[in-house]
């Protein structure tokens, strides 16, 4: 498994661009990820992850879900295997738009692992973030589904909370809080109290110089990391 560098940003689209818009903004992010030196994760539709793969060399090609199934039957079904084979190296799991019953968690993150595969898999609760953490995640995104595309962040205790208990339970566990991230500060903010990376989707989407909203917050990863070391 890659060794995650810490702080890290992710870049997540979902389904606001695809197609070469969508491969522009990975180019950029690809860019800022080497002239900064931040660890950045860019999420894309399924079939522009091969793209994106091929035109990329330093953010970690990133698929938006799978299914815990192997070679064979599974019509319709996102097959790991096949996401590995076009370089996704990481995959969102449980997402408040795509979430999974606890056993097909459970079977997904197994999957993942085999196939070495980084799980960021999400959580929109203490309780669920606390019942996760004991499947081993890689990333652990505790977001509460409320303020999904707000503009609203979580609180600094609540931030400073779920980090404490989940590495209570896993200290290897990456912990992610994203909700509402709109600018450079919320960035900044976020790291500070004590998370291990961050993100943004609706930020970065509605921002009127998508790739301009991305850098300020990949600097703004910077900042916070020198200010926490």
């Amino acid at each position: 498994m890659k060794e995650i560098g810490t702080p890290f940003f992710i870049c997540n689209p979902k389904s606001y661009l695809y197609g070469e818009e969508c491969l522009d903004l990975a180019k950029a992010a690809d860019d800022f990820a080497e002239k900064y030196g931040v660890e950045t994760f860019f999420t894309a539709p399924y079939a522009d992850l091969a793209k994106i793969n091929d035109n990329t060399e330093n953010i970690i090609v990133t698929a938006q879900h799978m299914d815990p199934l192997s070679p064979g039957r599974g019509m319709g079904h996102v097959l790991p295997e096949s996401l590995k084979a076009v370089g996704a190296k990481a995959v969102f799991l449980n997402h408040a738009e795509q979430s999974l019953k606890l056993n097909t968690l459970v079977k997904t993150i197994k999957k993942a692992k085999e196939l070495d595969i980084i799980t960021v898999v999400c959580a929109d609760s203490l309780e669920e973030a606390l019942a996760i953490a004991k499947l081993g995640p890689d990333i652990l995104l505790c977001e509460p589904t409320e303020l999904i595309g707000t503009g609203q962040t979580s609180s600094f205790d609540y931030i400073i909370e779920t980090t404490t208990k989940i590495k209570e339970i896993d200290e290897s566990i990456l912990v992610m809080q994203a909700s509402g991230i709109s600018n450079g500060e919320d960035v900044y903010n976020t790291i500070v109290h004590g998370a291990d990376g961050t993100g943004a989707t609706s930020g970065i989407m509605e921002a009127p110089d998508k790739a301009k909203k991305l850098e300020e917050m990949i600097q703004a990863v910077v900042k916070a990391e020198k200010e926490i070391k």
